[in-house]
């Protein structure tokens, strides 16, 4: 049987990628790879909306791309306040810890978000603060921070914004700039529908006259200068950056308002479903990349659903066996529409819910009452 996956990474590929993927390999010291790797870089400007060349990609996780940022604009011994509202909080926390940072945590309850205010707050206790570490989409809890009023904040102090894009880009219509993002961080197997390989680091003016050359491979400054004429200064990731080349295009062609309002259906016409189906939303503020689902049968029915094809992903740490996750990136919403189907049928099964149809009525009003369907 055939697996499909509805987990927050990796996501399905489609098939216009798959094909570049499938093709031989180039050489990366080529004209050829040269020119694509340009072109790249010229999609990804229009991705952000923003002309600047400062940003380079890493063949790595999009981990890789936080611990690089952590060492190209920031000094050991510098503060920085990390909202730490999940497991991939807890990983700046690590980061910055590792590299001889000071932290200043602000601790958000699991499936919260952070309060504006209370930054505000600690930024004000602490006017020694160089950065803010912090998560758009939290997968781990599918919550989601605002990021632009947080940037605001960032702005007025003169505090660099670093922004784990990893579940957002490609999600969301993210232009730094407006949101006040000073470093922004991506990776491939999520909204830019590649397996994992591949991060990217953007990065603003502002943040720029902060560029420290503390790294050897994770070393922004390095790659900058080599990547802005078309090569890399370590081997790239050399089929997932040409994969890349036809993701950035599949997105920029629909449109990233149009990406994110499709994303913002998938999400609220799951979440719906699954609270007609008697089951709880986790996320005070949801993320539109991932849906949590909070019952205490979480494992049962992620294993019914895996013998029916249907990978999702389960909690983590101390969610695990308390939610399942179910992702919107690479997801057509018919295939969502699929998936409520068979979670309606698991559920009947396990005597958790009776009444078929329920949770796929809801699911296809919503894309009926939003004009995509």
């Amino acid at each position: 049987m055939k697996e499909r996956l509805f987990t927050p990474g990796p996501v399905e590929i489609p098939e216009r990628v798959r094909k570049v993927l499938g093709d031989q390999i180039i050489h990366h010291r080529t004209e050829e790879f040269k020119r694509a790797f340009l072109e790249v870089r010229e999609l990804f400007k229009r991705l952000v909306e923003d002309p600047s060349e400062n940003f380079v990609f890493f063949a790595s996780s999009g981990t890789g791309a936080m611990e690089a940022s952590i060492l190209s604009f920031f000094e050991e011994g510098e503060k920085v306040l990390v909202i730490n509202g999940g497991k991939f909080g807890e990983r700046w926390l690590k980061l910055a810890e590792h590299w001889g940072l000071k932290p200043v945590e602000y601790k958000v309850e699991w499936g919260r978000s952070a309060e504006p205010e209370k930054v505000k707050e600690l930024l004000d206790e602490n006017p020694d603060c160089k950065g803010v570490l912090l998560q758009i989409s939290e997968t781990s809890t599918g919550a989601y921070h605002p990021t632009e009023e947080i940037g605001l904040l960032c702005r007025e102090k003169e505090v660099l914004l670093v922004a784990d894009a990893i579940t957002a880009l490609g999600v969301y219509r993210i232009v730094p700039y407006q949101w006040g993002i000073d470093v922004l961080i991506g990776g491939s197997q999520k909204g830019f529908l590649l397996p994992p390989g591949l991060s990217m680091v953007w990065f603003s003016q502002k943040a720029s006259k902060r560029l420290k050359d503390r790294a050897f491979y994770f070393s922004v400054k390095r790659e900058l200068k080599k990547q802005m004429e078309g090569q890399t200064a370590w081997t790239p990731a050399i089929s997932l950056i040409l994969a890349l080349r036809e993701t950035l295009s599949i997105l920029l062609e629909e449109g990233m308002d149009r990406v994110e309002k499709r994303h913002r259906a998938l999400s609220k016409a799951t979440l719906e479903a699954v609270k007609a189906m008697g089951l709880r939303q986790f996320a005070q503020n949801p993320s539109i990349s991932v849906s949590a689902v909070q019952t205490e049968r979480a494992e049962e029915i992620r294993k019914e659903l895996l013998k029916h094809g249907i990978r999702t992903a389960g909690g983590q740490d101390e969610l695990k066996g308390k939610i399942f996750r179910i992702s919107h990136m690479g997801v057509d919403p018919k295939d969502g529409l699929m998936l409520i189907g068979m979670l309606e049928v698991v559920l009947k099964k396990l005597g958790i819910f009776h009444e078929l149809g329920q949770g796929t009525k809801v699911y296809s009003q919503v894309f009926i009452e939003e004009g995509l369907w």
